[in-house]
């Protein structure tokens, strides 16, 4: 229910500046809605004037709830894809500039020899023989910072490593230690730090955050009633309980899945469900298009449509607005007309570059053709996340250092790169040089 304030304005049906219907909820529902400032300020922001039958998330659209209910986000995912689309696009400009997209770099610092069984992925040892993908050894930091140089000089704001691991408990302390002075000397140069290397315990996601890590990637992958079909190396509760602890430790957290595992429409809503309803929404959702290997369990799997990938994405837009969704695996063979439809419904990110883990990507001077044929500007590198909670936002909104993180100061002094063109790596004036110790910012 709305509160007594908020009926009559609902009733008027009027555009109102600068004030928005935000929805005030806890996952038990106790608080109602109430008026408040719109955080995107300056904007006219159409109400719905409710009618008999209405339903609530549309009289409340983009207000930020935790307490959404699956029928509710059916509704959604089921809505006439250009209506949902419209929908999605006007709650992506409340508190998102449309033009602004990340570019994003992802690099396999540790390929092949996993122990996990996801059907999807060609890193699985079980079936390294048809998929001839052979384990490789950590790669050296040195290789890695100048892999992260090339990004950020190419334009990447957001820097991502993952590793072939069932988590750091599996590998020895001087790997663990080496991941660890990665994240920071990346760190140190203005570029956001993500990591993907499976499950964490509480204190390993404090050592990450203490080294300067941004955000960590821990991928849902579908909903939990179609999670044994995927992988039986794990279970759904695992995910989760890496994700608290990620949060608990103040690091940003990225949470997402992939459509085209052989789920229904009912498993791709019960992904998005099982992440609108988090205790606070992930700070980034990864929206991942199957990209069948040959060797896998699913290498005859066809992948869904870009028209199924634009469905996902506005559905996780209009039930997590603040959130980043991020237009992640599986853009090779997408034409821009169905890359425009997805940043239109509210997709804000791409990976930037020609390889992900371990398949092609598209071209990025592609990518540049399409920036600018489509009016689009890179985000920059720690623009405030408006979506999780203050824990991982104090730390990572402005990059800059928590008091005494050994990181800040631990690089070599005369390692100085040059900045891209085109302003500072924060948003801020341009800066000749960037020294590794303490970025552009």
């Amino acid at each position: 229910m709305l509160s007594r304030l908020a009926r009559p304005l609902l009733g008027s049906g009027q555009l109102l500046q600068a004030a928005w219907v935000r929805g005030i909820t806890n996952t038990t529902g106790s608080q109602h809605a109430e008026v408040a400032l719109a955080e995107a300020a300056q904007q006219e922001i159409h109400v719905v004037q409710p009618s008999q039958g209405t339903p609530r998330w549309l009289q409340e659209l983009g207000a930020i709830r935790t307490d959404w209910t699956r029928d509710e986000i059916t509704a959604v995912y089921e809505t006439p894809l250009l209506d949902l689309v419209y929908h999605a696009a006007k709650v992506h400009r409340m508190y998102n500039d449309p033009q602004m997209v990340q570019r994003c770099t992802l690099l396999s610092i540790k390929t092949g020899g996993c122990p996990e069984t996801c059907n999807y992925c060609s890193q699985s040892s079980s079936w390294s023989k048809d998929t001839g993908m052979k384990a490789e050894k950590l790669m050296d930091l040195e290789e890695v910072y100048q892999a992260a140089l090339r990004a950020r000089e190419s334009g990447s704001t957001r820097f991502c490593m993952g590793a072939a691991w069932r988590g750091p408990s599996q590998v020895g302390a001087r790997q663990w230690e080496r991941v660890l002075e990665m994240v920071g000397r990346i760190r140190g140069l203005g570029m956001e730090v993500c990591t993907t290397l499976g499950m964490l315990t509480p204190e390993q996601a404090r050592q990450l955050r203490d080294a300067g890590l941004t955000a960590y990637n821990h991928n849902l992958d579908t909903s939990p009633e179609f999670y044994g079909k995927v992988t039986t190396s794990r279970k759904y509760e695992d995910r989760l309980n890496t994700l608290e602890a990620v949060r608990e430790a103040g690091i940003s957290v990225c949470a997402g899945g992939i459509i085209g595992l052989g789920e229904g429409p009912q498993d791709r809503v019960g992904l998005i469900h099982q992440l609108a309803t988090l205790p606070a929404h992930p700070e980034s959702v990864p929206i991942n298009r199957l990209v069948a290997i040959k060797g896998t369990p699913l290498e005859g799997q066809e992948p869904p449509s870009g028209l199924d990938l634009v469905r996902c994405i506005a559905t996780a837009r209009v039930v997590m607005p603040k959130t980043v969704v991020r237009l992640s695996a599986g853009r090779l063979n997408l034409s821009q007309g169905d890359q425009a439809l997805a940043f239109l419904a509210g997709a804000n990110s791409i990976f930037d570059g020609d390889k992900l883990l371990t398949t092609k990507n598209n071209d990025r001077n592609e990518d540049m053709v399409m920036f600018e044929n489509l009016g689009l500007k890179s985000r920059p590198a720690f623009m405030g996340y408006g979506a999780g909670n203050d824990t991982s936002r104090d730390f990572g909104a402005q990059g800059v250092p928590p008091a005494g993180t050994p990181w800040a100061t631990s690089a070599p002094s005369d390692d100085s790169v040059p900045v891209p063109e085109g302003g500072g790596c924060c948003g801020g004036p341009k800066k000749t040089t960037a020294t590794s110790a303490g970025g552009c910012c």
